[in-house]
Order: C-alpha cells, then sequence, then structure tokens
C-alpha cells in the first residue's frame, strides 16, 4: 500500500498542493503530477542541469530534491519566469546569439543565468563561465551561451 503525503508550497508565485509518495522527486511532481513540463528530466542523477529550479532562490535539481522537501518553500521553475524581464532578456540573447539549438538545456540554463544576473547585475565571462557549469549542453559548446548571458548583462546594466 502506497502512502502519499499533502504537502503545500509556493510555485511560481502561487498556493500549491500536492498528494505525493515520499519517494517522488520534486521533477517527477513538477512534470507528472502538476503538468509543468518546462523543467527537463536530463540525466537523473544531478549531473547535467536541465532540470535546474529554484527553491527559496537558491538553484537546485529537481532530479534529486524529494517533492516532500519543497513543503513550505518557494519553488520557480522556467514557467515562473515568464513576464520577468530579466528572464525576457536572457530568451532574446540566447536567439540572437545561437545559443539555442536544440533546446533541451535551455530551460535550466535560463533559470541558473537568470538567477546569476540577479546575484552579480554585471558578471564578467569569468563568472558566468563558473556559474554555468553544472548545466551541460550536447550542441552549442557554450561560447554562445555565455556570449548571450553576457549580453542579457550588458542589456540589463543599460
Amino acid at each position: 500500500m502506497s502512502r502519499s503525503v499533502d504537502i503545500e508550497f509556493r510555485l511560481n508565485g502561487v498556493v500549491r498542493r500536492a498528494a505525493v509518495p515520499p519517494g517522488m522527486s520534486a521533477l517527477a511532481m513538477l512534470r507528472d503530477v502538476l503538468g509543468l513540463t518546462g523543467t527537463k528530466y536530463g540525466c537523473g542523477e544531478g549531473e547535467c542541469g536541465a532540470c535546474t529550479i529554484l527553491v527559496d532562490g537558491a538553484s537546485l535539481n529537481a532530479c534529486l530534491l524529494f517533492a516532500v522537501d519543497c513543503d513550505g518553500r518557494e519553488v520557480t521553475t522556467i514557467e515562473g519566469l515568464a513576464g520577468d524581464g530579466r528572464a525576457e532578456r536572457l530568451q532574446r540573447a540566447f536567439a540572437e546569439h545561437g545559443a539555442v539549438q536544440c533546446g533541451f538545456c535551455t530551460p535550466g540554463m535560463v533559470i541558473q543565468a537568470s538567477r546569476i544576473l540577479a546575484a552579480h547585475p554585471r558578471p564578467d565571462r569569468a563568472t558566468i563561465q563558473r556559474a554555468l557549469e553544472g548545466n551541460l549542453c550536447r550542441c552549442t559548446g557554450y561560447k554562445k551561451i555565455i556570449d548571450a548571458v553576457e549580453a542579457a548583462a550588458k542589456e540589463q546594466a543599460a
């Protein structure tokens, strides 16, 4: 007999409730229970960053976080960045600089880059590169992604 745990948390600014099995990942909850498919399943081991979300402002791999650990917390997914000027600048810069190819890594990259720009409004390339180390891309070779984040930072500072 499988039991569920009732949790309540703020997801993208809205209070949400869910009944989840104790061993369910936050990624499975977001995608399979709540229907938010912007957060991607990549490796399932916390190595690729495709599932990056913000929890209380910190970037975490949703595949490694238990859904029950979201209880009482503030969770932001890529969907929650809709209408956020910083994220919109990033998305535009990703497109303009060719930093989007297959697009699979893009939600995690944008979440992480948004956090970078919130913490460091004028990051240098080395800071951007270090901050994105946990997010893998198999298509772009990273230069275009770093260029895009740098361009969004410059636009933000203007």
